[in-house]
């Protein structure tokens, strides 16, 4: 059954792994890579990811991307956002912090944060702004 506004909203700001589809040129299909993403209901929705990356430069070139996120317990579920890119800039640690809590543990963050500050280098935070949507829960089969 298709999910009303509230509903894809409210699902898609659950912390699930979120797939990001970029559009990958005339003669490849699109790329198609899991991401942690932060979405607020009606708000934009936005992730970071390493700023030497294929994907920043496949975003800047498509100008718009798609972020997918799906359950399978205890119902199956997904919902499905697309739109353009708004923002691409600097990422910060402060904004890095926010992702990590959202996915791991408390315990855990400050070490994936020093970790990913050390390891991954400069982030680049990407702001989308959903405007198309498609979502559904399909129950529990």
């Amino acid at each position: 059954m298709a999910m009303n506004k509230e509903e894809r909203q409210a699902f898609l700001a659950q912390p699930h792994i979120g797939a990001l589809s970029i559009e990958a040129g005339a003669d490849r299909a699109p790329l198609v890579v899991p991401i942690w993403y932060q979405y607020s209901p009606g708000g934009d929705l936005w992730f970071l990811t390493d700023t030497e990356s294929r994907k920043i430069s496949l975003l800047r070139a498509a100008g718009r991307c798609t972020v997918m996120a799906e359950v399978l317990s205890p119902t199956i579920a997904y919902a499905a956002a697309s739109g353009p890119v708004i923002d691409i800039v600097d990422g910060t640690k402060d904004e890095l912090t926010e992702m990590a809590a959202r996915y791991l543990p408390a315990d855990k963050v400050a070490g994936y944060v020093e970790s990913a500050s050390f390891e991954d280098g400069s982030q680049t935070k990407v702001v989308v702004r959903p405007q198309q949507w498609v979502a559904s829960d399909l129950g529990s089969i």
